[in-house]
């Protein structure tokens, strides 16, 4: 098969990985993809937000699959321009996208389906939001209601600071995502990511996981789009799973189907665990970064075959197998992400890593000179596998001090509270 992958990110890099082991690849082309992704198809440099090119080039190039990774083209439509042209795409229609890219739409389709997730509302005028706020006996989470690139979601520390997030994001922060705000009441715990491939009505889990969202150790500082993860959580019983996607994501995929929403690609359930009980924070309508650099190396099964799968609505006649290892994710940044950063610096070592170690490259390319620089905020993911925890986070972080850039920055904490 030829197949086209959309996006440029740690995640596109580890689908890349995964599809390039499949016997059944023909050609793999990224669009736009980056230094890694490179390494293993061809870069075309698209703008992915215009349909026509990315429809264009996928008939140019006698692609029969579109995997599309990121959320915005999801939510803009491609996979319904695609399917226009009979073009195979695996991630949902514009219309089951709204999971991800309206935090209102997803908070009343939990209601009617019965998923437990936290009290609140949504808002749009400042003074109902702010008297809102003050209702609460502790500070509550404010979250933009459009797509924020994952930093649209602040737990304040204080009333004030909630009051200055509403004010922030209801002043324009970020722009028509937060036209209307979310206010919800917060919940404890220890968060957790569940992602299941989907084609419309069967469902195939894949290993629960966890991802650093903030950007300093310890769960302090700003908001990113994801500082480290691993993969298994030792915090949940191992016969968990299946109540958690039995309750969760049926339903979802349920109430989206009979809404004429038919949803088919990957649904990312964000769960906040206490306790034995679990509620769902966040819908997401694709793989995660980084859970997706530490979930898809314990996948057994030929990905290729899963994802064609559920294009088809055949998933469940794909039996999907997954490794038991461990595994552990390092996100290696620019120095001031998730602010204000310098690109442009060129990585050394990246040929000192083990040769059984994964680095995912995100925000990289290529000089004139064929030299690998930085090009975004999140630079690399660094991915150990191992038999225990324990041993997968040391060879994570080992490998992980090989590679220098001016300014890297990274968690020094990943998967440490399992220790």
């Amino acid at each position: 098969m030829r197949v086209l992958l959309i996006g440029a990110g740690g995640r596109e890099h580890a689908i890349a990985w995964t599809l390039s082991q499949s016997p059944r690849l023909e050609q793999l082309y990224c669009a736009p993809g980056n230094a890694g992704t490179g390494l293993l198809g061809v870069n075309l440099p698209l703008q992915v937000q215009d349909q026509s090119a990315v429809v264009s080039a996928a008939i140019s190039h006698r692609i029969d699959l579109v995997v599309v990774g990121p959320e915005v083209p999801l939510a803009a439509g491609l996979v319904d321009a695609l399917e226009a042209r009979d073009i195979p795409a695996f991630g949902p229609s514009r219309a089951a996208a709204e999971i991800e890219a309206s935090k209102r739409f997803a908070k009343s389709l939990m209601t009617s389906a019965g998923v437990a997730h936290a009290p609140g509302a949504a808002f749009c005028i400042a003074t109902e939001a702010h008297a809102y706020v003050d209702s609460f006996d502790r500070p509550p989470v404010i979250k933009a209601d459009g797509l924020a690139a994952g930093k649209g979601v602040v737990v304040p520390a204080t009333a004030e600071e909630a009051h200055a997030a509403v004010a922030a994001m209801l002043g324009g922060r970020f722009g028509a995502a937060s036209e209307t705000v979310l206010i919800e009441e917060r919940l404890c715990g220890l968060e957790a990511s569940a992602m299941a491939f989907v084609d419309g009505e069967h469902i195939a889990p894949m290993p629960l996981s966890c991802d650093y969202k903030r950007a300093e150790d310890g769960d302090r500082g700003a908001n990113t789009g994801g500082m480290g993860a691993y993969t298994p959580p030792g915090f949940m019983p191992a016969n968990a799973a299946p109540a958690i996607f039995s309750s969760v994501h049926a339903p979802a995929v349920a109430a989206l189907s009979k809404g004429g929403r038919r949803f088919r690609g990957v649904l990312y359930a964000g769960l906040m665990v206490a306790e034995g009980s679990v509620s769902v924070l966040e819908f997401n309508c694709r793989l995660g970064d980084p859970e997706t650099q530490v979930v898809l190396p314990r996948l057994k099964s030929d990905l290729l075959d899963v994802l064609d799968a559920c294009v088809d609505g055949r998933l469940d006649q794909q039996h999907v197998e997954w490794r038991d290892d461990a595994t552990v994710g390092v996100v290696l940044a620019s120095g001031g992400y998730p602010g204000e950063y310098e690109t442009g610096k060129r990585i050394a070592g990246l040929d000192s890593v083990d040769a059984d170690v994964n680095v995912f490259h995100a925000g990289t390319k290529k000089d004139a000179d064929g030299t690998v620089i930085t090009d975004g905020g999140r630079v690399l993911t660094v991915v150990a596998q191992a038999p225990t925890l324990a041993e997968a986070r040391e060879r994570a972080y080992a490998n992980a001090e090989r590679i220098q850039f001016q300014g890297r920055s990274f968690r020094q904490d990943i998967a440490l509270r399992e220790l």
